[in-house]
């Protein structure tokens, strides 16, 4: 392998953190309000254009091997019990969580040096929650979510072009889309969730919330 340019060595390149830190008594008692606080900071940041789509997450499952696989999508909704986002069940996300419902959530917030790390599991949605939330969606997202038979091989472009042509004209702009019966929502129940902060000289504080069988929930330093 030829050597690299110094400057696209990834072994050369270091960014110091030069931000404030994160303590125990600043935390939120639970760990959704925490997020809520984080995630209002990063949509804040993505305002003024520093920071993309802060709703993306990076959503790792695995099969019913172990095999672990990650992709990024994007949380739709929070609230006290979780997280949620949604997909076509029979993509491999879908499959993988009909096996092994154990999953990792990531928020990569790098432009503000933060990340939250959630595990937990995943259940399905209700009907009614999924439709209301596919009546929301543009009608050309609404038309992709049928045309697209979500992580299955297919022969070119051309044959996903012709699929949503073909429901183009039979659901033109204005008339109303069925829901696909093979797509919907994931709610993650989290179980551990963790904040990072970035801190200069790698020293970064992470403080983690880990649920309790009462409901509550105590909160752990991690060395980082």
């Amino acid at each position: 392998m030829d050597s690299l340019d110094p400057d696209l060595d990834p072994a050369t390149m270091r960014k110091q953190y030069r931000v404030d830190g994160l303590a125990e008594q600043d935390l939120a008692s639970h760990p959704m309000d925490q997020f809520t606080r984080w995630f209002e900071d990063a949509a804040r940041t993505a305002l003024h254009g520093t920071l993309y789509e802060p709703n993306a997450m990076v959503v790792s499952t695995a099969d019913a091997t172990g095999r672990p696989s990650s992709r990024t999508v994007l949380m739709k909704r929070y609230d006290s019990d979780g997280f949620v986002f949604y997909t076509n069940y029979d993509s491999r996300k879908g499959r993988d969580l009909a096996e092994n419902p154990h999953v990792s959530l990531l928020f990569p917030w790098h432009p503000i040096a933060r990340q939250v790390i959630v595990t937990g599991t995943a259940r399905r949605t209700g009907r009614d929650e999924t439709a209301a939330y596919f009546r929301t969606r543009p009608h050309g997202s609404q038309l992709g979510a049928w045309a697209s038979a979500q992580s299955a091989v297919i022969a070119s472009r051309t044959e996903l072009a012709t699929a949503y042509a073909d429901l183009q004209a039979r659901y033109p702009e204005g008339e109303q889309v069925p829901v696909p019966p093979h797509w919907g929502g994931f709610r993650v129940v989290p179980e551990t969730v963790e904040f990072w902060q970035g801190r200069e000289n790698r020293l970064h504080d992470r403080l983690r919330y880990v649920s309790r069988p009462d409901g509550t929930w105590a909160v752990e330093r991690l060395s980082p």
